[in-house]
């Protein structure tokens, strides 16, 4: 299910970083199939997340990066090309928000994947593949790396503190910066629903059933 209307905004958002050297890492790999009728209260939702890199055939932590210190803790991921292609499982961003996960830096992120990391109050940032490799260096130098992401200025200060823009739709950055999903833009047009919805009685009226 979608989240509430009550989304966390997205403005100035600075956390660790974790480098994922995965190409092409799909959705299935984000969220096995296996896990997709599990609900998102389901205490075991965060393990779901990258689950079969993270954990091996008898449920132990394997060496991906994610397990480590202080990576496990990472809410902004920086990934290589292609994040999120294949399926269009809204279940692999609700899997991100499980993990706290705020954004990917990818130089290329799947349409449907990025659409969902929108609506449910994940930044996408794609930047240019050079920029994304050079991040992914620096975070492997330095563990507990932070990047710094800006919305409204969008832009990107990386661990060196050098800046990058990034460009989104201007419709995306105001319902990110304001925490909306579908619903909460809806709501944003209440009175004027309301106010149609009374105009259009009044001009029905006659349509109104009336009992005897």
């Amino acid at each position: 299910m979608p989240g509430s209307h009550t989304m966390q905004p997205f403005r100035i958002f600075a956390d660790t970083a974790v480098p994922i050297d995965i190409a092409n890492c799909d959705t299935d790999q984000i969220i096995p199939a296996r896990y997709l009728r599990r609900a998102e209260d389901d205490p075991d939702f965060p393990t779901f997340l990258l689950h079969d890199l993270r954990y091996d055939q008898d449920g132990h932590e394997t060496s991906f990066i994610y397990n480590r210190e202080p990576f496990r803790s990472a809410r902004i991921i920086v990934a290589d090309v292609n994040w999120g292609c294949g399926s269009s499982r809204e279940h692999a961003v609700m899997a991100l928000n499980a993990n706290g996960i705020r954004a990917v830096i990818a130089p290329s992120i799947g349409d449907i994947h990025y659409t969902n990391c929108i609506r449910n109050g994940v930044l996408p940032v794609i930047l240019d593949k050079e920029v994304c490799d050079k991040l992914r260096a620096q975070l492997h130098e330095s563990p507990g790396a932070e990047i710094a992401i800006d919305l409204q200025e969008q832009s990107v200060t990386g661990p060196d503190q050098v800046n990058y823009s990034f460009a989104i739709d201007e419709f995306d950055k105001y319902r990110l910066l304001h925490g909306l999903d579908d619903i909460g833009l809806t709501l944003e047009y209440g009175e004027q629903i309301d106010a149609f919805a009374r105009a259009y009685g009044e001009r029905r009226a006659w349509t109104a059933v009336r009992n005897p």
